[in-house]
């Protein structure tokens, strides 16, 4: 089944022309998203904490800003921006109590409401419009005149309106210039778990260490093995986000494709799959949500010790000094 795209000929702003806007949070993505609906005319209230860092930020951008529970007091749409982990606590304790029946509960990515996290009353729309791309992106390709994609997706439709307020919101973040597509909150949170998991960082960071470490096992400098598996990916990553798979090998020698045609599933084979296979298996019945969870609970040990494990690994040693000669 192909997907449903919308553009901007498809959006009516008058959806939102009356309504106030509360971003909560002011990272990339709040940031991003705050000043791009600014400039498109909207209405727009940042709210934050009190001893938020932010505050002169937000301010110092043009934005109105207040605390969370005044902002969500005003907010006719109410965007939570702040980090997964923390949405469900500041919901329950700064927002509930402030929706309207009516108000529109807006989110960037599905985690809390698929796996109820954060469960909403029956009387809001409940609606996603996610950017697929981080918010200095979404910023930096609107003032270009352009605009990064994002989909929508419908969890809750109270107003009979709620598409088409997604679609106004979405227009002015600019995503209605490149192309919106319709998808669920279901879809959205176990597609972008997995590709996290499997491709875009999880697979991709251990395939380079693997990488590195077979290389240096091997007697080769840890210098050229870093250039070899590590700095040259990002050359190999542009050619395919701009043209393809089929453009980027287009792009490349012979007899690195044919590596990459002969070699590479030797590499990604079965056991790879069916690893993938797994690790979409936890994400659809919800284990690694519970993992993350419980994790947060306890104060994030198991996190901390990994991340600390791979800060201190001989690919990142070498990185930081190799980096700071190139940009000299």
């Amino acid at each position: 089944m192909s997907a449903t795209i919308y553009y901007s000929d498809d959006v009516d702003e008058k959806y939102i022309s009356d309504k106030k806007i509360a971003i909560i949070g002011y990272g990339s993505q709040g940031r991003g998203q705050a000043q791009n609906l600014s400039d498109s005319g909207y209405d727009v209230v940042v709210g934050l904490r009190k001893d938020s860092s932010s505050r002169e930020v937000a301010k110092e951008d043009g934005l109105e800003v207040t605390e969370i529970e005044e902002a969500a007091d005003k907010g006719d749409i109410v965007q939570i921006l702040i980090p997964d982990n923390v949405q469900p606590e500041v919901y329950e304790s700064k927002i509930e109590s402030h929706l309207d029946p009516g108000d529109g509960l807006f989110f960037s990515h599905g985690f809390n409401i698929h796996y109820n996290q954060i469960v909403p009353p029956d009387f809001v729309d409940v609606a996603m419009v996610a950017p697929k791309g981080p918010g200095n992106l979404v910023r930096r390709v609107y003032k270009q005149g352009e605009g990064v994609p994002a989909l929508l997706a419908i969890y809750q439709d109270y107003s009979g309106e709620s598409k088409d307020i997604g679609l106004a919101y979405a227009h002015g973040l600019g995503a209605t210039r490149a192309g919106v597509i319709l998808t669920t909150f279901k879809e959205e949170t176990e597609t972008d778990l997995f590709g996290e998991q499997a491709v875009l960082c999880g697979g991709v960071t251990e395939l380079i260490k693997a990488g590195f470490e077979t290389l240096t096992e091997e007697g080769y400098r840890p210098e050229i093995a870093y250039f070899e598996v590590l700095n040259e990916l990002k050359l190999i990553v542009d050619l395919i986000y701009e043209e393809g798979l089929t453009g980027m090998r287009k792009s490349i020698s012979d007899t690195a494709e044919y590596g990459d045609l002969t070699r590479g599933k030797r590499v990604i084979g079965k056991e790879s799959r069916e690893a993938m296979k797994e690790l979409l298996k936890e994400v659809k019945s919800g284990e690694f949500a519970r993992e993350w969870i419980s994790e947060n609970k306890a104060n994030r040990p198991k996190f901390t010790r990994l991340q600390e494990i791979d800060e201190n690994h001989k690919i990142e040693q070498v990185g930081r000094k190799l980096r700071e000669m190139i940009t000299r």
